[in-house]
């Protein structure tokens, strides 16, 4: 572990990074992206890069990642490539309102079409600049940069993304899959930043895609925010799918009014250090709010999920299960809360986390957490880490099912219960169709692409 001189000298150097490129952050951006910046470096300075000593990250290392060394690039950067001949998403019959996004850049040839009056999907940047009075009531309003220092550094490194906004009462007849891309000849820093309101009795479903297009190092640290509004309906599906050198930090923030329903999904199947943190603000009676995780790594991989579930009003409901699958030498992480507030009275809140070592050399941490004030709910919390069930296992061999085939099945309904969520029947198959070579050990690069980087 780096000792307190080596990250301080990280820390500095980051900082000194946004320092001499000011001019270029701050382009294009309007006044509520630049306004953020001022406490967000504070904040990052006051805390620095977060080590083991940290709780969240007690039980993930993150400082290999920060001591590496990357390019950035604080202009987009278009290449002599059109992003949509060389990536074909690999579900020809999912109809979707495509978003591609850049080394952490809203793509120039992007054109969303034939939206419902009112809806609005443009680069964040943008954003900032055209439609002032929705951004500057929502950006940086969910994501508290005075609590983990990566969220502040994303937030004075923030320069684009994506925006979408849905007004009252429209429904998207299909989803919106926003694909990000890193692609780049050298080592390279990525900072992502999207914002997603919907407004009251609006319903949507994003797809995020993330995928490596070249066999270079990505260190990406992106956020999105999600407003839902009163009744509203929200379902985001993450599927990280990146090569084995890129390193992901991604933070979503979750706020919910009164009878909102929000459904996330994340499907962690490939990258050499994912870590996954979700913050959840339940903050109107009777809303509903479902996370669900799946993982699966191996060979020094590295995949934490951090979660934080705030009941802050009463007549609520969340349900949280994780799910990781693990093999030779790869570790993971679950680290949970369910906050229950004075005032959130009747709430019913319960959180799982079920765990698969299939070689002894894996290793898994696992810590749900209940914090709970009021007197009259109803919550649970628990894990488990294990193997194969050897009973289950005997019973398929003897219906005549090879060992190597009846463990694949096994690991399979094992991983059903997170894959059943995805409401999309296109996207729910490909993920099963992933997952199934995962298993087999056939998927060993970030996707398929004419590139084929590897």
């Amino acid at each position: 572990m780096a000792d307190n001189n080596q990250i301080e000298l990280i820390k500095q150097d980051i900082i000194r990074l946004y320092q001499q490129n000011i001019s270029q952050i701050d382009a294009n951006v309007g006044e509520p992206i630049k306004l953020a910046r001022g406490k967000a470096l504070s904040d990052f300075n006051r805390m620095g890069i977060p080590t083991r000593k940290v709780e969240a990250y007690r039980y993930t290392d993150i400082l290999p990642v920060f001591a590496d060394t990357y390019e950035s690039e604080f202009t987009a950067n278009h290449y002599s490539v059109r992003l949509e001949e060389i990536f074909k998403c690999e579900i020809p019959e999912l109809d979707t309102h495509v978003i591609l996004v850049l080394n952490g850049f809203y793509y120039h040839n992007n054109q969303p079409s034939n939206l419902p009056e009112g809806v609005i999907i443009c680069s964040l940047a943008q954003a900032s600049v055209s439609y002032p009075d929705i951004f500057n009531k929502h950006y940086g309003k969910y994501a508290v940069t005075g609590e983990d220092s990566l969220v502040a550094l994303n937030t004075f490194f923030a320069q684009d993304g994506v925006f979408i906004y849905v007004p009252e009462n429209i429904k998207l007849d299909k989803p919106i899959q926003i694909i990000n891309l890193g692609y780049s000849f050298n080592n390279l820093r990525i900072t992502r930043r999207n914002l997603v309101v919907t407004e009251k009795n609006a319903d949507v479903h994003l797809i995020v895609c993330d995928h490596t297009l070249s066999k270079r190092k990505f260190f990406t640290n992106a956020l999105t925010e999600i407003y839902a509004a009163e009744n509203s309906r929200v379902e985001y599906n993450l599927i990280q799918n990146e090569n084995n050198f890129s390193s992901q930090i991604s933070n979503s923030f979750i706020h919910q009014e009164s009878q909102s329903r929000v459904i996330t999904n994340i499907i962690s199947l490939h990258g050499g250090f994912i870590r996954n943190n979700t913050f959840v603000n339940i903050n109107g009676e009777h809303a509903e709010n479902y996370t669900y995780g799946l993982f699966i790594a191996d060979t020094k991989q590295h995949v934490a999920n951090y979660t934080m579930i705030n009941h802050a009003k009463p007549y609520c409901t969340s349900t949280q299960l994780f799910k990781g699958i693990l093999n030779e030498n790869a570790s993971g992480a679950f680290n949970g809360k369910i906050y229950v507030a004075q005032d959130a009275q009747k709430t019913m809140a319960y959180q799982k986390n079920n765990n698969i070592l299939l070689a002894p050399s894996a290793k898994m941490n696992s810590k749900p957490q209940l914090e709970i004030y009021a007197d009259d709910v109803k919550c649970s919390h628990g894990a488990t880490v294990g193997q194969l069930d050897n009973e289950a296992l005997f019973y398929l061999r003897s219906r005549g099912i090879s060992e190597k085939e009846a463990r694949h099945l096994l690991m399979y309904a094992f991983a059903n219960d997170i894959i059943s969520n995805i409401s999309t029947m296109h996207l729910r198959e490909r993920v099963i169709d992933l997952i199934d070579k995962r298993l087999r050990g056939r998927l060993s690069r970030c996707n398929e692409c004419e590139i084929h980087c590897g």
